[in-house]
């Protein structure tokens, strides 16, 4: 290794709320450059370059790299890297209090519960994880958000568990950086006007470490400046609840979903509601509609952000279609017909997608 050669490279960019926990543990140790370089990882072509995925096949940020002569060696994996870090450079600057209990529990909510969900909050497509809408995801991470708070006491300290900083503070600082910024772009029942993103202990340690510390406060301005530059491209514009919403205007479907006119309903979930057509065009004629319309007035205005409710309707309407209850007939295979109608030229007269499933005698092909 010649003397010009750092002992390791991080590669990372500003942006990345992972790699900035990593950002921390070397700011707050002081680990100069000679020993631990940042540096983009276009300097070796990008993330999907074969010099990068040889050193971390899964073609993520961040990366750090034993720089060994010829031999360079690659860890991947933001809190992997911070404990070899926190090991390596155990004798140099804080501890970050590697032993402590409810630090690791909260990094580890973090990781698992929060980093493989975080996506709802920038990327334009589901999916987030195992979550197939914004919606679900963004709850579920809200949701997270309170079991973290719960680990906490209430009180003015400057880290997360008292007057030490701990590896959990690195962890979750950026990511809450991230909440505090995107949550209230998504309109349409994700926040109230007047709810801070954060919950009242994990807001009021998230605004005061920065106070006390320059270090997240440096943190804080590489990633946000990193989110400036996506406002200048306008990340926004196509992601459903920020750039994109549903600004129709309600109709008597909503009133059904609500509870504020009757319908004889016949299912009903937490995502579809199906009940009888009040003009049925066969002995049996049922709607399903979705409860949250998202968008969908009719199905050409679907998109990938919608693709977990239209299989959902799919499969609720295929299985009241062979309900004998509901006077669907099973006899010769019996079942039924599911049409939808899309906009004007196909007979739609409600704005808000649903599907007819009609049956109980044989229909007639085609239809008019």
């Amino acid at each position: 290794m010649s003397a010009e050669t750092p002992k390791h490279t991080l590669y990372d960019m500003p942006v990345s709320n992972n790699g900035a926990r990593c950002r921390i543990i070397l700011y707050k140790k002081e680990i100069s450059p000679e020993e631990v370089t940042i540096a983009s990882p276009m300097t070796l072509g990008g993330l999907k370059t074969p010099e990068y995925l040889k050193l971390n096949p899964q073609g993520k940020m961040p990366l750090l790299t034993l720089n060994d002569g010829d031999n360079t060696e690659g860890i991947p994996e933001s809190d992997t890297i911070s404990r070899y870090l926190l090991s390596h450079y155990a004798g140099q600057g804080p501890s970050f209090e590697p032993n402590h209990t409810k630090s690791n529990l909260m990094a580890r909510i973090h990781d698992m519960y929060l980093t493989t969900i975080q996506g709802c909050l920038y990327k334009a497509t589901p999916p987030f994880g195992i979550y197939r809408t914004r919606t679900d995801a963004i709850a579920e991470f809200k949701k997270q958000l309170l079991v973290m708070e719960d680990l906490l006491v209430e009180g003015d300290l400057p880290y997360l568990f008292g007057n030490e900083v701990t590896l959990a503070d690195a962890t979750i600082f950026p990511t809450m950086l991230f909440a505090n910024y995107m949550l209230p772009k998504m309109e349409g029942g994700i926040l109230d006007s007047d709810e801070n993103p954060l919950p009242p202990k994990l807001n009021t340690w998230f605004h005061n470490v920065m106070k006390h510390d320059d270090v997240f406060q440096k943190v804080f301005d590489e990633v946000q400046g990193g989110l400036d530059a996506w406002e200048g491209n306008n990340r926004w514009d196509p992601i459903f609840l920020a750039g994109q919403r549903d600004l129709e205007d309600p109709t008597i479907f909503d009133k059904i979903v609500a509870k504020e006119i009757p319908a004889e309903i016949v299912y009903e979930d937490d995502k579809v509601l199906a009940f009888k057509d009040i003009n049925p065009a066969a002995p049996v004629h049922l709607l399903v509609i979705p409860k949250s319309r998202m968008g969908l007035s009719r199905l050409t205005k679907s998109s990938a952000e919608h693709v977990e409710i239209l299989g959902h309707l799919m499969m609720v309407a295929g299985q009241l279609a062979k309900d004998e209850n509901l006077g669907f007939s099973r006899e010769d295979g019996g079942g039924g017909r599911i049409v939808v109608n899309d906009g004007k030229d196909g007979g739609q007269e409600v704005p808000h997608l649903h599907l007819h499933v009609l049956g109980g005698r044989q229909l007639s092909w085609p239809p008019g």
